[in-house]
């Protein structure tokens, strides 16, 4: 362990520190979380104009790939260009639904941040008996691999036909310089008729991507860093409930404590409604576009050159990932409010009075209906939920071979 990790241990840890790298990456795009905190009316607005100019551009782009999309099938024999640019589309709809819900739901936003801030543990002292530096230790380490995996995703596709026609061009001793662009989209104009006109395009391509890959990253490590959060708080409620001593002859100090615990875990409860009411309908839709754009990159890594199963390869990745992640944050946050109840049970209530007995199994029926984040006509997320996705997956990929090679 290095010196300032030590010290970073040695100092209490805000909860603007924890929400750090989704603020950072969303203010990247023109989206500021905590607008309603700026003393700068003139730099909210410019980055208010920056995002919905960025998003107007992406969404041009999106209707182009559609464009795209709809010309291929439309001929067998373009129809494996359909195929490859609909993962495309796929990632594009579910950003652009995961920033219209984050827009849409933003009061419930703030609400469900500014009462996770005050929940949060100030003092080094309180943050070690919440177990925080061991939450935060693992919340960063899945911050950092989707991280990575989600831009080296948009960084490929953006940057590599570039990279490659520059290295032809200027080291391999081709004459021609390849105007190719990384995503396959429809234009109203001849995009590669000279020079100027495909490097303003290149760049336009290059920066929707990064908005959608932001997009689509972000509204997940918000969700990893909120679930975390909420997972700590069940975690010592439990913890709480377990160490109390139930002293027969403190009955008053019991229910005091008891009517504490039984506050606190409602407002646990409450703060994963709010995260239900933000996410529902956009992991929804994230879930059943997993299903379609797992089954097209599998085909496309079967069906292809080895550089582009390269690129697609690091697309599945992403994708697979970003399911996962989500059923594990879920399953997470069911399995930590199912040990309220369990820790509730493993007390010595049986030394109580009656009236803290009958209020201890108000507690454990409580938490026999878990917490969770609950998709409209699905279940509750969880590894199951997981498997399923993946499962659809590939009989849908089954499918898309058989018809293909029939054909």
């Amino acid at each position: 362990m290095t010196r300032s990790q030590e010290q970073a241990m040695d100092t209490a840890r805000t909860f603007e520190d924890m929400m750090w790298v989704p603020v950072q990456f969303y203010r990247s795009i023109g989206e500021d979380i905590y607008a309603h905190r700026s003393k700068s009316p003139l730099r909210s607005l410019l980055l208010k104009i920056y995002l919905y100019a960025g998003f107007i551009n992406f969404n041009l782009l999106v209707i182009g790939e559609l464009v795209f999309f709809y010309n291929s099938i439309q001929d067998f024999e373009t129809i494996r260009l359909a195929i490859a640019v609909a993962p495309c589309i796929g990632f594009s709809l579910v950003a652009d639904f995961k920033q219209f819900a984050m827009v849409h739901y933003k009061a419930t936003l703030i609400r469900l941040l500014d009462e996770l801030e005050e929940m949060h543990p100030k003092t080094l002292a309180m943050q070690r008996a919440y177990r925080m530096p061991d939450f935060e230790r693992t919340m960063k380490r899945v911050i950092n691999i989707f991280t990575f995996l989600c831009l080296a995703y948009t960084t490929t596709f953006s940057f590599y036909p570039a990279l490659k026609a520059s290295v032809k061009f200027n080291f391999l001793g081709y004459e021609t310089f390849d105007r190719n662009f990384g995503f396959l989209i429809w234009f109203p104009f001849d995009a590669t008729s000279s020079n100027w006109v495909y490097w303003i395009v290149y760049w336009d391509i290059a920066h929707g991507a990064y908005l959608a890959g932001i997009a689509f990253l972000c509204a997940d490590l918000l969700l990893i860093v909120v679930i975390t959060q909420i997972c700590m708080h069940f975690n010592y409620i439990s913890m709480r409930l377990e160490e109390h001593p139930c002293e027969p002859h403190k009955d008053k100090e019991n229910i005091e404590f008891l009517v504490w615990i039984i506050r606190y875990h409602d407002k646990c409860l409450t703060l994963c409604e709010h995260v239900n009411s933000l996410y529902n309908f956009s992991l929804l839709l994230n879930f059943l576009m997993a299903s379609m754009q797992i089954c097209f990159i599998a085909f496309q890594v079967t069906e292809s050159t080895v550089e582009v199963i390269i690129i697609y390869c690091i697309f599945l990745m992403t994708s697979m990932v970003q399911v996962f992640l989500v059923c594990y944050y879920g399953d997470t946050l069911i399995a930590t409010s199912l040990q309220v109840g369990d820790a509730a049970y493993n007390q010595k209530w049986f030394q109580c009075s009656k009236t803290y007995c009958q209020m201890l199994k108000m507690v454990i029926m409580r938490s026999q209906k878990p917490a969770s984040i609950r998709p409209p006509t699905f279940p509750p997320i969880s590894l199951v939920t997981y498997m399923k996705v993946i499962s659809m997956s590939y009989q849908f990929f089954a499918l898309l071979r058989t018809t293909y090679s029939s054909n």
